[in-house]
């Protein structure tokens, strides 16, 4: 029996195992289907790096002085005054996810290969049982998910055939796209951005057409300024919490720049790019913004796909016909089968998702079932934010012992985000 499961193993269920791990009166358990720790790897383009500095690493902002920290992996990595010497706070993706791989070997609680099949819950004892594909069975006091978010597809491309990949599968199928008369790239995050820099810069050598279309009107960088940053704040939490579901399902559309546009720096490197090959006379490459994907098809004998497209402030609708297709539309969380026996004790909103509790817990007792990520509608940009992984896994792991193992801060921002009560003087 354990006090706490976790299941599934991003960065934010590792860096709870990691919190965890040295409190002595805490038994917990972390499974993972997958045989390692494995996170974006087929994004792992050359000099990729993360949008958040390392201090936002698995432990850091909750224990400093934690032996899981980035700085310690590259002191054991002997990488440290390398990493001093670079002068530049973001990790390359690629060292990120083998920082995790270590922390992840360093753990007595994970255990991976191991994939959730059930979970129900013992009334007589209140557990919850776990059960894997093995059918072995585990039993907890809580459990704290954290299973991610699998690709998303477009409906027009569901069930659509040929060869089109999601972009986390980009560089397994690199060399495949490469080899094609044309690529179009749909999408308007990081990842489309990094993809299309990625094809632009062998462009000329390789001979290929190069499409890149995005819904936004514009492509948008991610907001951060220092002012912004201050949202992802205990503060801005607890009052994006407090507003209203209408209210919140609202500002969750209009706030997908502040953690889901393009690095600054990346956006003037395309252009600056396209400016260099320009020179040479005309590239084969379009960009087309304000432009939706309503309907897609595909011809196995020309292999050839044609997709129908509508930009959407002239209300004009177009075709554009290509050989090779890339997704990079995102991620989308879906409630995990194994919780279908437990569905009666989980809190559901009016649009269906969880109803995620300030506490981040997702169960009709308040804390038993606590979520990772997954909670933009509740908690706003600080959900999927890696800066705010170890503050939310500090303040689970006192809502789960009762007291705070690790210091939670209740106020770091300078500004107000609720209105004064009465007149202000």
């Amino acid at each position: 029996m354990y006090d706490l499961i976790g299941i599934g193993l991003g960065p934010f269920n590792l860096g709870l195992a990691c919190l965890s791990e040295p409190v002595d009166e805490l038994d917990t358990l972390f499974l993972e289907s997958k045989p390692d720790f494995d996170w974006h790897s087929g994004m792992f383009l050359d000099g990729a790096h993360l949008q958040t500095p390392f201090l936002a690493d698995l432990v850091t902002l909750a224990d400093p002085t934690s032996p899981y920290s980035f700085v310690n992996y590259l002191k054991e990595s002997g990488r440290l005054y390398s990493f001093y010497i670079r002068e530049n706070f973001y990790p390359l993706r690629t060292e990120y996810n083998e920082y995790c791989r270590w922390a992840a070997a360093r753990l007595s609680s994970v255990r991976f290969g191991t994939t959730v099949e059930d979970v129900t819950y013992d009334h007589g004892d209140g557990l919850y049982v776990v059960r894997d594909t093995t059918g072995t069975r585990y039993l907890a006091r809580h459990l704290v998910l954290g299973t991610g978010t699998p690709p998303h597809l477009p409906e027009a491309c569901e069930g659509l055939g040929g060869d089109l990949i999601h972009n986390s599968r980009y560089l397994e199928h690199k060399a495949a796209l490469q080899e094609k008369e044309s690529i179009t790239l749909v999408g308007s995050g990081q990842s489309a951005a990094e993809i299309y820099y990625d094809l632009l810069g062998e462009i000329d050598t390789r001979g290929y057409r190069l499409n890149w279309i995005t819904r936004s009107p514009r492509f948008f960088p991610l907001e951060y300024t220092k002012l912004t940053l201050e949202m992802t704040s205990p503060e801005y939490i607890d009052y994006f919490h407090a507003l209203p579901e209408p209210t919140r399902y609202h500002l969750e559309k209009q706030q997908k720049s502040l953690f889901k546009g393009i690095d600054g720096d990346l956006v003037d490197a395309i252009f600056d790019l396209l400016y260099e090959k320009n020179v040479k006379g005309p590239v084969p490459t379009r960009l087309f913004t304000n432009t939706a994907l309503n309907s897609a098809s595909y011809d196995a004998q020309s292999e050839r796909y044609t997709l129908g497209l509508r930009q959407e402030e002239q209300g004009e609708e177009f075709a554009l016909r290509t050989h090779g297709l890339i997704l990079a539309t995102g991620y989308r969380y879906r409630i995990p089968g194994f919780l279908k026996s437990v569905r009666d004790r989980i809190r559901l909103d009016g649009a269906g998702r969880f109803d995620v509790a300030r506490n981040y817990s997702i169960d009709t007792g308040d804390r038993g079932i606590f979520l990772q990520n997954a909670g933009v509608h509740t908690h706003s940009l600080t959900s999927p934010d890696l800066g705010m992984g170890a503050y939310r896994n500090a303040y689970i792991l006192a809502e789960v012992l009762g007291r705070e193992v690790y210091p939670v801060e209740k106020s770091i921002a300078f500004q107000e985000f609720a209105a004064p009560k009465g007149t202000v003087v």
